[in-house]
């Protein structure tokens, strides 16, 4: 298996600050002159790699010829933890009620309303499949569905290829019909004007970057679309826009991932002339958002690092109070707005949790749902009328399946209107779910949250599932998920390692690995291994790691640091050329995650530390790298195919071992998600998990 066709080298040396020499053989696969055509055109691929691509593409396939048995009994099982003919709880709108519902004989969902005085029977007026048929598409990614106020129009956004240029469509839900209005090169998302005649979206630029948002007035040509606010200052910015709780203001977004800026303007203003909320500063982040109380209400984190909240009267925006002080540790949330109560979460220790204030007591008190401490709760509300005491809370864990109640804050009363279905069965008390701690190698704690059969011995012979990601500040839940139940009633322990890069533990959770200690992130992973096996859930190379883009690069960095740990690795869509993407400022992404990963090009420090962990750059020849199963697609906009090609063809070149290493490459069209519709999904998952154990030595 591992005699494959070595793909050409061609040198290329760089100079960088003067005295730095950058060699890398595999350079030409970037293509940095026309990448982002490819994007759109795969024919564009130099002929040479889509050669080396293909072939691993059969490589691979020969691969899992063996276990294409095994493939289609976890599809089954996968598909057999699924309800797949389902419906959401409805949404009590102005004059429908609106909810979603999946069928078995369908792979995409449908969006239905109802009349609420019931003069007329349930319609359907999106349905995936049926919308995928109509347009014959290989790949179908719906980025936003939108009703207009009116109930009569619908505005739908639609990828056919998987690199997320999205276009808006419209269609006059009384007659069916579609309407001449097509806008190409959008970022998909769409926000109605409340007078149902316009609407406003955000323009992708010639980098893939939404830096500009228009105003569309229905029946215009698209060429006459108004400009309404365009990010000019700062490359790294991207802007989006939403409607304020109370809808009367549209509040336009924009900022890098440690920046923000907000402008604002009255949704009754025919040509909007966005207002500046506060100036931009270096490293702060807000948001704003109004309600009916006369206030705005402030989510920031300026002299509070994991953010609290302020709010100041409309007409005097300068003078500001506080109304959530900050907690060290903990992130405070944002807020959800009824007539006589403000609702919001925070997190600490890698838990969330719910408050409710009462606006006329001012008293503050947690909604609690489940004694078990870990677990995921979250919050929604039932109807647009927000005179009312009654919400939708929502709660699992990871082995309790999402249960759904509806609370009354007044009574202090739950019902439980929804619970998951799992039609294969599954019950809760064979399960333990635990919370543990590790310690880094700088006296860190890093939590991990597991789940695993009770009747699973803890004697260090079990085989172990580690997931983990460590990057934008994003907390990984402690929820359910039906399908890792198929690896751990196979006898696995499956645990989340929530390491720094993401905000568990607050803000500083996050900063601690951004920059110039990323690398924080690398050794919290390694310390949580070598705390599972010390504490004899697993032993080493007993641990198979699943990661994916940014965590991918985590995966591919602990791969070069400790390669003993593991018997194999999935990296999906993996982020593993740090320093070739973040020296191209042409890409997509790059200026927007600077403040992040820091540029090389900024200075020699940084160029140093990031090649210094960057695992393309660090491939050894000196270890047995595991078992490793990476996966692409040429059309993927966040993470370019260029790079798991790249880290293959070298991780080929230098490997001394004797492990199976697998590209997949997706030459058909689909995103960095991967291909769509509910089937696709699963036949991905269960080819992932059919590599996990046949490199466990499971075959069944």
């Amino acid at each position: 298996m591992n005699n494959i066709t070595k793909l050409k080298k061609i040198e290329n040396v760089k100079t960088y600050h003067g005295d730095i020499v950058h060699k890398d053989e595999y350079a030409y696969v970037d293509q940095p002159h026309n990448i982002l055509e490819v994007l759109k055109d795969p024919t564009k691929v130099i002929p040479e790699v889509r050669k080396y691509i293909d072939e691993n593409n059969d490589r691979t396939k020969s691969y899992f010829k063996d276990v294409e048995d095994l493939q289609k009994k976890l599809f089954s099982e996968i598909k057999g933890k699924i309800k797949l003919d389902d419906t959401s709880l409805k949404f009590k709108d102005r004059k429908f009620y609106y909810w979603a519902k999946t069928e078995k004989k369908g792979d995409y969902g449908k969006r239905v309303r109802q009349l609420i005085d019931g003069t007329k029977p349930e319609e359907v007026f999106w349905d995936g499949d049926v919308e995928k048929k109509r347009l014959k598409a290989d790949f179908f990614s719906t980025g936003s569905t939108s009703v207009s106020h009116c109930d009569k129009y619908l505005a739908y956004s639609l990828d056919l290829q998987g690199s997320e240029y999205y276009t808006i469509y419209l269609r006059n839900l009384e007659t069916g019909k579609e309407l001449s209005d097509i806008i190409p090169n959008t970022a998909g998302s769409i926000t109605w004007s409340l007078n149902s005649k316009s609407f406003f979206y955000s323009k992708l630029d010639k980098f893939h970057r939404p830096k500009s948002i228009y105003k569309h007035t229905l029946g215009q040509n698209i060429k006459d679309d108004q400009l309404i606010y365009e990010e000019k200052k700062d490359d790294s910015f991207t802007c989006s826009i939403s409607l304020s709780s109370d809808e009367k203001y549209f509040v336009i977004s924009t900022g890098d991932h440690m920046t923000y800026e907000e402008h604002f303007f009255s949704c009754g203003e025919e040509n909007p002339k966005p207002v500046l909320f506060q100036k931009r500063k270096n490293e702060i982040r807000y948001s704003i958002d109004f309600w009916k109380d006369g206030y705005v209400y402030i989510h920031t984190n300026e002299h509070a690092e994991d953010y609290k909240i302020l709010r100041c009267k409309i007409d005097n925006i300068k003078k500001k109070e506080e109304f959530i002080p900050a907690k060290k540790g903990t992130i405070i949330g944002g807020l959800e707005f009824l007539d006589n109560y403000i609702l919001r979460g925070e997190k600490s220790n890698a838990i969330s949790k719910l408050y409710v204030r009462n606006i006329k007591t001012n008293v503050e008190e947690e909604i609690k749902i489940s004694e078990d401490e870990v677990g995921c709760i979250g919050i929604s509300l039932l109807q647009r009328d927000t005179n009312t005491s009654k919400i939708r809370v929502s709660w699992e864990s990871m082995k309790t399946p999402d249960q759904i109640y509806e609370y009354d804050i007044e009574k202090k009363s739950k019902k439980l209107v929804k619970e998951i279905q799992i039609p294969s069965g599954h019950d809760p008390e064979k399960y333990v779910v635990e919370r543990l701690t590790a310690k880094s190698h700088d006296g860190a704690s890093v939590p991990i949250s597991l789940v695993r059969r009770k009747d699973t011995k803890l004697d260090g012979k079990s085989k172990l599932i580690l997931y983990f990601y460590g990057a934008y500040g994003h907390s990984i839940e402690p929820g359910f998920g039906s399908s890792k139940f198929c690896l751990v009633d196979r006898g696995f322990i499956y645990a989340i390692a929530h390491v720094r890069g993401g905000k568990e533990l607050g803000e500083a959770h996050h900063t601690e690995a951004i920059r110039l200690k990323k690398k924080n992130t690398f050794h919290d992973v390694i310390a949580v291994c070598k705390h599972l096996i010390n504490k004899k859930y697993t032993f080493k190379g007993g641990i198979c790691t699943i990661s994916g883009s940014a965590g991918g690069t985590t995966g591919a960095a602990v791969a070069n640091m400790a390669p003993e740990l593991f018997f194999s690795m999935l990296l999906l869509v993996p982020f593993c050329c740090v320093l070739d993407t973040m020296s191209n400022r042409d890409l997509p992404l790059t200026p927007s995650e600077e403040p992040l990963w820091s540029s090389p090009l900024e200075s020699k420090e940084n160029f140093e530390y990031i090649k210094s962990y960057s695992p393309y750059e660090n491939i050894r020849t000196d270890v047995a790298y595991p078992n490793m199963f990476i996966t692409s697609s040429l059309f993927d906009t966040r993470v370019l195919y260029s790079e798991a090609v790249k880290y293959f063809a070298r991780l080929q070149d230098r490997t001394v071992d004797k492990n199976i290493h697998l590209l997949k490459c997706r030459t058909e069209p689909s995103s960095h998600s991967g291909l769509t519709g509910r089937d696709n999904s699963i036949k991905e998952l269960a080819e992932e998990f059919s590599f996990i154990l046949k490199t466990a030595g499971i075959t069944s």
